[in-house]
């Protein structure tokens, strides 16, 4: 399966493009998980200045714990009470 990944790889803030037009969605699913396990087995970071949409929201707790989580939550909640910035995305 084709995979690019650009901007930030440097850095270990990867921005993994896989090409999944066609593939099996658990192939791509794996795929995508493989490249987040080996970004932070390496001491990279599944995200940076972005934020965290979709995509890698199953991968936080891994590269964060559940106690920072707990707080972007937190903190989220606190400046966002009417949950209207940003809505269904992880942070």
């Amino acid at each position: 399966m084709p995979v690019f990944t650009f901007a930030h790889a440097g850095e270990g803030n990867i921005h993994p493009l896989v090409l999944a037009g066609g593939q099996d969605p658990a192939a791509v699913a794996e795929t995508v998980d493989e490249i987040f396990r080996l970004a932070l087995r390496l001491g990279g970071t599944i995200t940076g200045e972005h934020g965290v949409a979709t995509l890698k929201r199953a991968w936080l707790d891994a590269e964060l714990g559940p106690g920072a989580r707990s707080l972007h939550r937190r903190i989220k909640e606190a400046l966002d009470p009417l949950g209207i910035l940003n809505p269904g995305k992880a942070i």
